[in-house]
């Protein structure tokens, strides 16, 4: 009996009606070698729906996006709209009410991927990082008084929960558990805050993070300040293997991650609440002004797909775009990441790759 599985389909802007194209034509290769079927339907959510009726995200919609096992995401971003709208209107608010607590970005060196670090490979680089999704500055509106005077005031604010806080830190560490198990590897999590500076709040974490800690005597643990982190991730990426931390502080980490992993056009993401629908997301935006040219990297998108079926338990798909993704770099025929750079189109590289998973 064929396995199904209902996957909402939001292209969104720019790039991403050319990326998801790429990465449902993979995606589709795989499952139909796998025995799997996978049901999808598209949503007109973006920056031209915006513009057209004013709406983001209608709560219709939404209710109907919680009907689906998953959901597939492009990119969110319009010239024509004011930087805020599109992505607190809509990528915020499907984090918040479908609770994506989880924000997952595996970091990892491909064969045959420019790396800009001097003298590090595959085997250097493959961790994953796991951000907190709902909490920090990004739950709350900041306030401003006597606004575009000397005497203005801007405050920011910060929210840390203890059930947001030990929900996604038991989760790394569940998460380094089960890659442990299939990697024949020690597990270790690596906590990152500033609690040096910010005391009360990622007082908070490191307090959570050692009682969580004691549930899993046979992960290793450390705890690395922010600015120390990213200078290790720079130095020695070797060393982490999960890395766990704040809304805010992963928000910026991650693209740094992305940068070793050889760019943005290489980076899947998902945003994660286990047991109910996520969402997946190449991690670049959307690029006007390379939209509709064939420029733009299709393999963020498609290694998003594949850790969205890995999410939904499909390993076998998920494993065969993972291998085809590596064989097409192996290749050569890619020869950059950059957009613009790569010596073939989107849809060639989309072509490439599809032609891996059922060779």
């Amino acid at each position: 009996m064929q396995r199904s599985y209902k996957i909402a389909v939001i292209p969104g802007d720019g790039i991403g009606t050319e990326v998801v194209r790429e990465g449902l034509k993979v995606l589709n290769a795989a499952c139909k070698e796998e025995s799997v079927i996978c049901e999808t339907k598209h949503f007109d959510i973006g920056g031209e729906r915006y513009l057209r009726t004013g709406e983001t995200l209608p709560d219709g919609v939404l209710e109907e996006l919680k009907g689906f096992d998953a959901i597939y995401f492009g990119a969110i971003g319009h010239p024509d709209v004011p930087p805020g709208i599109l992505e607190r209107g809509i990528l915020l608010k499907l984090r918040f009410a479908l609770d994506l607590f989880v924000n997952l970005r595996p970091v990892k060196l491909y064969p045959s991927v420019d790396c800009p670090l001097k003298g590090k490979t595959p085997d250097h680089i493959d961790f994953v990082v796991i951000r907190e999704n709902t909490e920090d500055v990004y739950a709350l509106d900041g306030t401003v008084f006597q606004p575009n005077t000397e005497n203005e005031v801007a405050i920011q604010p910060m929210i840390y929960t203890r059930r947001g806080t030990e929900r996604i830190i038991r989760y790394a560490f569940e998460l380094a558990t089960k890659r442990s198990i299939e990697r024949g590897k020690p597990a270790k999590v690596t906590l990152v805050d500033k609690a040096n500076v910010m005391t009360v709040g990622h007082g908070l974490w490191r307090r959570v993070f050692a009682e969580v800690a004691k549930e899993f005597p046979h992960v290793e643990t450390e705890m690395l300040y922010v600015d120390a982190a990213a200078m290790e991730f720079v130095l020695h990426p070797e060393r982490f293997q999960v890395v766990v931390t704040t809304n805010l502080f992963g928000d910026i980490l991650t693209d740094l991650g992305a940068a070793i992993q050889g760019g943005i056009g290489i980076a899947p993401s998902g945003n994660i609440h286990p047991g109910k629908v996520s969402m997946f997301e190449p991690v670049h935006g959307s690029a006007p002004t390379i939209a509709g040219k064939g420029l733009a990297s299709p393999l963020a998108a498609i290694l998003t797909a594949a850790l969205m079926m890995e999410h939904l338990g499909e390993t076998k798909v998920a494993q065969r775009i993972e291998n085809a993704v590596a064989k097409a770099l192996q290749t050569g025929k890619i020869s950059s990441l950059e957009a613009g750079k790569m010596g073939l189109s989107t849809q060639e590289v989309g072509d490439l790759v599809k032609s891996f998973v059922i060779g």
